[in-house]
This record gives structure tokens, C-alpha cells and sequence, in this order.
């Protein structure tokens, strides 16, 4: 880089320090979800489905339902909703990896008032205020993503891209029916409060050093039994999100999330909560892997082209 370029770099980087962490995260994301979409699509078709109806086939399995659509929609039903979920991505990543650094830089003044043994709290703090905002601002793509994702020749509705979805279901919906399975989606960030503070206590304990290129091997397996962790402990929120997210003809089948577990535990039991879980640790924990892989190394390139 020249002398100016480099300079001009110095000035803006230490100005704009929560920057270097939105644009990492978000190329993060754009990158980790391009490459497990057919996963995502998957999941989300297995989180939908409740009990058979009469002539109805179910989808089984992670390879049976890849194998299914591949057959029947070809590889452009195994990419519906990459639109929307790389759109959704760039802001929520974005938003997320600001939130939580402003928010542990922002709060830790208070570690000298609560004790450096209470580190957790700030972890879990940043990451569940991070989580709140990222998912309030950015729902509205989300659901749009599960539409598309989930459209066959038997579902009520088809949208032919992603702004067709945005103007139908303002149009028909209104304004709610963007915020549909917002409630699950909160109670969701009981997941990063899981998975972030584990794995900050993880790369404490495989000796993470961002100078170091060998680190990327224990940055890899920290995240991904972080999300491991996070996933199996709060995977019911994803599957009743999804059903409620569908939802776009009155008289609704589910009433909200108590109605929706209500409903759930009687059709289909425990298993119904954790409908695609396979499929689901197959696509996130690699996913996450690679998300929090490459935003550490974004973040360390920038902070090398901010020193130089």
C-alpha cells in the first residue's frame, strides 16, 4: 500500500473502530451462509412440517430431503431464500459483532465494580444485548427467508423473489407479518448468551492468539463446540419461529408460542421440537466455525493494515 493510502488507513481505522468489526462480520456471514444454504433450506423444510395429511409425503432426513428437492425443484430449490438470508446476513452480522465488541469494551469498566471472577456476566451481557438488536432490526428478512425457503406447489403462497415477498406480505399482512416469530426469535438469544461466553472461556483455554497463524485450528474447534453447545440447548425456539413465521392465512394453527408448544406436545410430542436438529448441527456448526474463523482473521488483517 502506498505511504498515503496507508496513512489515510491509520486515521480512519482508529476513528472508526466499531467499523472494522461491521465489516468483518459481515463478510463473515456472506461467506458461511453461500456455502451451507442447501443445509438451510433443508432444515427449515424439516422445522415445517407438523403431522402428514392425507396424501401428503414428508420430508425424511437431512440427505432424504436434499435428495427430494434436488429431484424435484433441481439446484435452484436448493438456493431458495440465499437472497433474503444474504441480505438478512450483512446487517445482522454487522450489527451483531459491533453490539457485542461496544458492548464489552463499553461495559468493562464495570468488571472493577463486580470483580474480574464475573467476567461471565459481561460475556453473556454483550452477547444477549448484541442478539436483541441485531434480531429486532433485521426479522422482517428473516421471515421473507423462511417463505422462500420453505415455497413448493403445496404451500399457500409464491413469491418470485425476494422483493415480490417484501410487497405481498406488506400488502396482504401489513406491517406484522413481518415481525411474525419474533417472540421465539428473542427468546433465542438465550443462544448466544450461551455460545459467546463459552467461547471466549475456550479460546482462553486452547491458548487463542490472534498473531499467531497456528491459532486458527483451536479458533475452529472453539466455535464449533460453542455453537454445538448453544444449539442443542435452545433448538425448540428455531422450530416453533419457523411455524409460526409460516403462518399467513387466518384461522392461524398456532396462536403464538404457548398455543404452538401446546399444540406441538400434543400432535407430535418431543420430537416435533427437535425436528431437523441433524441437519441443523451439519449446516451451524461449520457454519459458525467459518464465520467466527473469518472474522477474527478480517479483523486481524485490518488491525495489520492499521499499524503498518
Amino acid at each position: 500500500m502506498g505511504t498515503a493510502a496507508v496513512n489515510w488507513w491509520k486515521e480512519f481505522a482508529q476513528s472508526h473502530e466499531n467499523l472494522k468489526h461491521s465489516i468483518a462480520g459481515a463478510g463473515a456471514g456472506i461467506v458461511s451462509s453461500i456455502v451451507t444454504c442447501p443445509l438451510d433450506v433443508a432444515k427449515t423444510r424439516l422445522q415445517n412440517q407438523s403431522i402428514a395429511k392425507p396424501g401428503e409425503k414428508l420430508y425424511k432426513g437431512t440427505v432424504g430431503t436434499l435428495s427430494r428437492i434436488w429431484q424435484e425443484e433441481g439446484i435452484r430449490g436448493l438456493y431458495r431464500g440465499l437472497g433474503p438470508t444474504i441480505l438478512g446476513y450483512l446487517p445482522t452480522w454487522a450489527i451483531y459483532f459491533t453490539a457485542y465488541d461496544y458492548c464489552k469494551s463499553h461495559w468493562a469498566d464495570e468488571l472493577e465494580t463486580v470483580g474480574h471472577d464475573k467476567e461471565w456476566l459481561l460475556h453473556i451481557s454483550s452477547a444477549m444485548s448484541a442478539g436483541a438488536a441485531s434480531t429486532m432490526l433485521t426479522n422482517p428478512l428473516w421471515v421473507i427467508k423462511t417463505r422462500l425457503m420453505t415455497q413448493n406447489e403445496r404451500t399457500p403462497y409464491r413469491y418470485k423473489n425476494t422483493l415480490h415477498a417484501f410487497f405481498t406480505i406488506a400488502k396482504e399482512e401489513g406491517f406484522r407479518g413481518f415481525y411474525k416469530g419474533l417472540g421465539p426469535s428473542l427468546i433465542g438469544i438465550s443462544h448466544v448468551a450461551v455460545q459467546f461466553p463459552l467461547y471466549e472461556k475456550l479460546k482462553v483455554a486452547f491458548h487463542v492468539d490472534r498473531d499467531v497463524a497456528s491459532g486458527s485450528t483451536s479458533i475452529l474447534l472453539a466455535s464449533a463446540l460453542s455453537k454445538m453447545a448453544a444449539s442443542l440447548a435452545t433448538y425448540p425456539h428455531e422450530v416453533i419461529r419457523t411455524r409460526l413465521q409460516n403462518q399467513t392465512r387466518k384461522p392461524y394453527k398456532y396462536e403464538g408460542i404457548l398455543h404452538a408448544i401446546e399444540v406441538m406436545s400434543r400432535e407430535e410430542g418431543i420430537r416435533g421440537f427437535y425436528k431437523g436438529l441433524s441437519t441443523n448441527l451439519v449446516r451451524t456448526v461449520p457454519s459458525s466455525a467459518m464465520t467466527i474463523l473469518t472474522y477474527e482473521m478480517v479483523v486481524k488483517k485490518l488491525d495489520d493494515w492499521k499499524n503498518l
